[in-house]
């Protein structure tokens, strides 16, 4: 049966009846791959802008057009789960046979399905016991949520709160915060003290032993919402007429004294020949996350190459929809020197030394250096 509506990307109607676009399917087809090798959407999304694959562009019966716009995180999620791929369409929360024909196998799609699923079954299970106290509750400046999300390093579990914008990699295209990226234990150690402080002291001091704020119930029955500002943080209170977060200072909120605590780390940026620390200013974040992106890829192809999964390179070419060249360039980039690497991940490579820097470096890795013109670590 065929319900109407939209088409999606890889289909057409031509007198009625429904055809494959046969270049819009196989680009379908690769995504679903592309999203079983990189495992991950927010890496998805990234990787299409990267190499430019926007949604399908619609001609209006007004003359208009619609669509051609880079994917987002929805329209990706919805194709990556669209039945209607593999010859079935969903209709009153059935899944019946349809009318189009599949333009891939049901094994490739079943992948993907349980790949997402078990994400966010882990997603679900991490959130539910995580040990966020102010989940939901944190807004940055500009009015943006901030999520918790950790790293993890020699073992240790860092904890964060992170603007979303950062967090799906949209930095560049939305306006974030003058706070981005806060520490966890040190914004809610702040957070916790400073409401018992203030509740005591309404209350004269007498409940202060008696307040518990140890978990999120306890703090999300007091607070409407907390904004992240560079220099303070502005709690509300809820009350029937404040139930969102706002930073205008009255009777139903807090103002804290607070900076961002700085890290414990400075990065030591790798130096060029005859130059001062203060001289040198390290490679700008967009800049140095497409490098390391880059790079990756660049691993991914050469493993490709060696393992015997890509024979030629043109069979490369067509499967990433790229030039020779750049495919050369990047495969070049997988045999920089560990140590290389590691100053690009850790964003001590210096301005300037990008892509092309880098590309088709000396076989041995100490003339790497040299050929910068950096002093090694």
């Amino acid at each position: 049966m065929w319900v109407g509506g939209t088409l999606p990307l890889g289909y057409e109607m031509k007198d009625g009846k429904i055809f494959i676009v046969e270049e819009e399917a196989e680009l379908v087809r690769s995504i679903f791959r592309r999203y079983l090798e990189l495992g991950s959407v927010n890496e998805l999304l990234r990787d299409l802008r990267e190499r430019n694959i926007r949604t399908k562009t619609r001609l209006l019966s007004t003359g208009a057009t619609r669509g051609g716009i880079p994917f987002g995180r929805g329209a990706l999620y919805y194709l990556l789960s669209n039945h209607f791929y593999i010859g079935e369409v969903k209709y009153k929360n059935e899944i019946l046979p349809g009318e189009q024909p599949p333009i891939m196998d049901r094994a490739l799609f079943e992948a993907v399905r349980q790949k997402s699923r078990a994400q966010w079954s882990h997603r679900t299970v991490v959130r539910n016991k995580s040990d966020h106290r102010l989940t939901g509750l944190l807004f940055d400046d500009a009015g943006h949520r901030m999520i918790p999300t950790h790293a993890t390093k020699a073992g240790i579990r860092y904890r964060y709160y992170v603007s979303t914008p950062v967090l799906h990699g949209e930095a560049k295209t939305a306006s974030v915060g003058s706070v981005s990226r806060v520490p966890a234990t040190d914004i809610e150690d702040v957070i916790v003290k400073s409401l018992k402080e203030h509740l005591a002291a309404k209350r004269d001091g007498s409940t202060t032993s008696a307040l518990t704020l140890g978990d999120r119930s306890t703090v999300a029955e007091l607070i409407a919402g907390i904004v992240v500002h560079r220099d303070r943080l502005v709690v509300r209170f809820k009350s029937d007429r404040a139930d969102e977060a706002s930073d205008r200072p009255d009777n139903q909120s807090l103002t804290i004294p607070w900076q961002k605590p700085p890290s414990k780390r400075s990065r030591r940026i790798l130096l060029p020949h005859n130059a001062s620390r203060s001289d040198v200013r390290p490679e700008q974040f967009e800049r140095r996350a497409r490098l390391v992106s880059a790079i990756a890829r660049g691993r991914r192809w050469l493993d490709d190459v060696v393992s015997g999964r890509v024979t030629t390179v043109a069979q490369l070419c067509t499967r990433e929809k790229c030039s020779v060249r750049q495919v050369n360039i990047t495969i070049s980039l997988a045999f920089l020197a560990p140590n290389l690497v590691k100053a690009a991940v850790e964003g001590r490579l210096p301005r300037g030394i990008g892509v092309e820097r880098l590309r088709d470096p000396p076989t041995e890795w100490s003339s790497q250096f040299e050929a910068l013109g950096l002093n090694p670590e």
